[in-house]
């Protein structure tokens, strides 16, 4: 008995409860933000070297220089609710939440955790690397024409097409060959698979 045209198969089970030895392997890697400090620093570094030569201009007895007059009267004259006093304000405001979040998040997203097979080593999996790996078996399995495989840090979705066989066995085959796979790539949170299969267009 075949399917008609565009039955989508579904079938994704629960994710299993975690245990206490993989929460303790799941830490992500931290992203050293490099580019983000070097230009924090670059640019206090900049303002502090300007604001010190000024001051130690000031006390050799030599006039302040006239960005810094103009500052100090600019900031005595406007008021707080200033317009441009609103938008510095904000600007600051911005880029002081950015960089607190980039200090609070780990980032290297596209990173995927492995388990641990020697306690002083930590290794990761990039998603695309995963990603290639269950495509590749899941072309494997027979009826399969085309497939689409995204890796995310919990669950894996596979979007496949099959031209042939019933839709349920090639479900159970490709559930059975990706989850195997999942498990092979050792990683400290598998994610939960959620394959979907559909017939294939037919055109005429």
């Amino acid at each position: 008995m075949s399917e008609p045209t565009g039955t989508v198969l579904d079938k994704t089970p629960p994710p299993p409860p975690p245990t206490e030895a993989g929460r303790r392997e799941r830490r992500r890697f931290w992203s050293a933000r490099r580019v983000p400090a070097a230009l924090l620093a670059l640019v206090t570094l900049v303002i502090a070297g300007a604001f010190l030569y000024d001051i130690a201009a000031v006390r050799a007895d030599r006039p302040p220089m006239k960005w810094r007059r103009e500052l100090a009267q600019q900031l005595a004259q406007r008021p707080l609710d200033d317009t441009w006093v609103l938008v510095g304000a904000g600007v600051a405001t911005a880029l002081g939440l950015w960089l607190l979040l980039l200090a609070l998040t780990p980032g290297l997203r596209p990173l995927l955790t492995m388990r641990r097979t020697h306690p002083d080593v930590r290794a990761a999996l990039h998603r695309d690397a995963a990603a290639t790996v269950l495509r590749d078996r899941a072309m494997e399995v027979a009826g399969v024409q085309s497939v689409r495989v995204r890796v995310r840090r919990r669950r894996t979705d596979v979007r496949a097409v099959s031209h042939f066989r019933e839709l349920d066995e090639v479900h159970d085959d490709l559930d059975a060959v990706l989850t195997e796979a999942v498990r092979g790539l050792g990683l400290a949170r598998p994610p939960a698979l959620s394959v979907r299969v559909r017939r294939s267009g037919r055109k005429g």
